[in-house]
Formats: C-alpha cells, structure tokens, sequence
C-alpha cells in the first residue's frame, strides 16, 4: 500500500488503527491488552456505523442488514491475525465446549472445501459460517471488520449474489464508506504490530479459526509472537 496515495480520509481511519496498536503495543506485548485494542477498534467501527445508519435513514437510504438476513453469510470472510486471537477467546469464555467442537467441526468441513479452491472458485464458493446458526451468528460481538463493515442497501441483491455467484455483474448494492473506513482501520493495525514484529497474517474464516484453536493445546503461556496465528507464512 503507497500510503502517499491515500486520501486525508484513508490517512485518518489508518492512523485511528495504528495508534490502537501502538498504544497495545507500548510497554510489552500481552494478549489482554491486544483483546482490548481489538474491542475498541470493534467498537470504533460501531460508533461510525451506527452514525452512518442514522444520516442514511435521514436521507431515505434503506440499510436492510438485520438479524435473520444471512446471505452474506455463505461467502468467505477474511479476517486477520488480531481479530481471530480475539474471537477465540470470546469463543472459549461464551460458548460451551460441545459448541465449540461444533464450530470447529464446521471450519474443518469448510476448509476442507475450500482450501483448495482456485481465488476464482473460492471468490463464488458458497458455504454457511461455520459462526452461522438458526441465521444468526453465534460470536456477533466478536464477529471480524468485514463482517461488522458490510452494509446492504438492498437484501434483494445479496440474494441475487448469493443465488447466482457466476454473474459478474451480480454484486451487493453495498455502502462503500464503511467498507473503506474499516479496510484502513485493520491496515494501521497491522503497521503498528508490524513495529513490534508481529505479523497481522490475513485469513479465511474456516483457517484462522483453527489456527487459533491450535489443535486444543493452550497458547496462554506462550509468547504472542510464536502465537501460530502471528507466524511468519
């Protein structure tokens, strides 16, 4: 990214991510801090979105995102290193161990499909969450920036997307501020782990749910920079 190219928009929802990081970062690397910079980065994205719902219902621009509407929800979602540490441990502290298995039976189930996929087949490939259940995600809290920054003004074309992946002129009628606004957020995140030799590794839903399950084996004593999810690929 040429960051000289950027607007003075793009610069500020950059620098908003990376002093989160930084200030996570300050006096030593430990999980509970960078679980709380993620919280607030999360709810930063909230803030904005929440603002941006009411000045489009100013302006007669119907938002049709709610809870029930999933179509979204069957395409791959990409998350990075800092978010999935983070929705693990939301995971682990609010879902039973039986549920947990569930989740991690379905990433595998979807991976397995998946992970061999060209970018191309992977782009129409069409699976439930493996977060997906009775339409609703189970670690909404939780969930990813591209999850949270994802906003419809039209359930009908999500549908259309969904039910017809081939069509290239087929795309979600999307707000496209948001989704630039928390692209930016998660790049200056990952520049301020960057300094501090972190790498923010970039990961489909199904993997960085199981790299950060790491096989069962606890990861809470480890160092965060052998943490698996900020491995060096």
């Amino acid at each position: 990214m040429n960051k000289s190219e950027l607007s003075e928009t793009d610069k500020a929802f950059f620098q908003d991510g990376l002093r989160l990081a930084e200030t996570a970062t300050t006096s030593g690397i430990e999980d509970k801090k960078l679980w709380q910079a993620t919280r607030q980065e999360q709810d930063a994205m909230e803030g904005l979105i929440d603002a941006l719902s009411q000045e489009a219902k100013r302006h007669n621009v119907t938002i049709d995102c709610k809870k029930g509407c999933s179509w979204c929800c069957h395409q791959p979602i990409f998350g990075v290193a800092h978010e999935f540490h983070y929705l693990w441990q939301f995971i682990k502290l609010n879902m039973s161990t039986e549920e947990q298995k569930e989740v991690l039976q379905s990433a595998f189930d979807n991976y397995q499909k998946r992970g061999r996929l060209s970018q191309e087949e992977l782009e129409r490939s069409k699976l439930p969450c493996p977060l997906l259940k009775n339409g609703a995600c189970s670690a909404y809290p939780a969930r990813p920036m591209a999850c949270r920054i994802y906003l419809s003004m039209s359930e009908k074309s999500c549908q259309n997307y969904h039910d017809n992946p081939e069509d290239e002129k087929n795309y979600p009628s999307l707000l496209e501020f948001p989704l630039r606004a928390g692209q930016m957020m998660n790049e200056g995140f990952s520049e301020g782990l960057k300094n501090v030799s972190l790498t923010n590794n970039e990961y489909l839903m199904e993997e960085g749910l199981l790299i950060a399950h790491n096989n069962g084996e606890e990861t809470d004593n480890i160092e965060i920079i052998n943490h698996p999810l900020y491995k060096k690929h």
